[in-house]
C-alpha cells in the first residue's frame, strides 16, 4: 500500500506518523491493515504528512 511504503521511505514509525497528525498509533495500524473506515479529513492529514496526493474518484 502507498501509505506504508511512503511511511517507511520517510523512516517513520506508525507512532511517529500518528504524532505528526494528532492521532493514536492504533489508528495508523488499522488504516494500514485495511480494518478502518477513515474520514476524508483523516486521509487528508495522512496524505499531507507523507507528501502524498489524495485523489477522490466518483463514478
Amino acid at each position: 500500500e502507498a501509505i506504508i511504503a511512503k511511511r517507511l521511505e520517510q523512516g517513520l514509525t506508525q507512532s511517529e506518523l500518528a504524532q505528526k497528525i494528532g492521532t493514536k498509533q492504533s489508528a495508523i495500524s488499522r488504516l494500514e491493515s485495511g480494518n478502518y473506515n477513515p474520514s476524508f479529513t483523516f486521509l487528508e492529514k495522512v496524505a499531507k504528512a507523507l507528501n502524498l496526493n489524495l485523489i477522490v474518484s466518483l463514478s
